[in-house]
C-alpha cells in the first residue's frame, strides 16, 4: 500500500514538474536582446578594455591593432602547426633513442626559446601599441586592473598550495 501511494505521489509530482518546466520555457524569451546582439556584432570592447571608457576613435584604433595581430596569427597557423608536429616528432625520437643526443636536444631547446622570445616581443609590441592609444588616466586605470588581477592570481595560487598540502596528507 505504501509503495503504491509513494509511486502515485512521485508520478504526480513528475507530471507537475514537466508541465511547469514546459510552461516556463514557452513563456521565457531565451533569445538575446537586440542590444546584446548589436554589442556583440559591432565589436564592443570586452574584458578590461570595456572598463576604460574608451572613445569611439580609441575603440576603432584598438580594434585595428587586435585585428592586425589576429590576422598575422591566423595566416601562420598551418605553418605553426607543421613546425609543432615536426618538433614533437624530434622530441619523441630523442626520447626513444638508446642514448640522448645532447646536441640535438640543445638545438630543439634553442628553437623553442627563439619562438617564445618572438611571442614575447610581439605581445609587448601589441601592449605598447594599445597603450599609445590610451590617455594617461586610462593607462593608470589599466595598470591598476592588471595589478589587481595579478594579486588575485597570487592569492588563488597561495590558496591552492594550501589546499594541495591539506590533501597530500590523506
Amino acid at each position: 500500500m505504501k509503495k503504491l501511494l509513494l509511486g502515485s505521489v512521485l508520478a504526480a509530482s513528475s507530471i507537475f514538474t514537466v508541465t511547469a518546466c514546459t510552461s516556463v520555457n514557452a513563456t521565457t524569451d531565451t533569445t538575446p536582446t537586440a542590444q546584446m546582439q548589436k554589442n556583440h556584432k559591432d565589436g564592443a570592447m570586452r574584458g578590461p578594455m570595456s572598463k576604460l571608457d574608451l572613445t569611439a576613435t580609441q575603440q576603432a584604433q584598438i580594434k585595428a591593432i587586435m585585428q592586425n595581430k589576429r590576422g598575422d596569427r591566423t595566416a601562420d597557423r598551418a605553418e605553426h602547426q607543421a613546425e609543432r608536429a615536426q618538433m614533437d616528432q624530434q622530441i619523441q625520437a630523442l626520447t626513444n633513442a638508446s642514448t640522448l643526443n645532447t646536441a640535438a636536444l640543445n638545438r630543439l631547446a634553442d628553437q623553442r626559446a627563439a619562438k617564445e622570445k618572438q611571442r614575447f616581443i610581439e605581445r609587448v609590441q601589441t601592449q605598447h601599441a594599445i597603450a599609445q592609444v590610451l590617455t594617461p588616466e586610462q593607462r593608470a586605470k589599466m595598470e591598476q586592473m592588471k595589478s589587481e588581477r595579478q594579486e588575485k592570481g597570487r592569492k588563488h595560487s597561495k590558496d591552492r598550495k594550501g589546499h594541495d598540502k591539506q590533501h597530500q596528507g590523506m
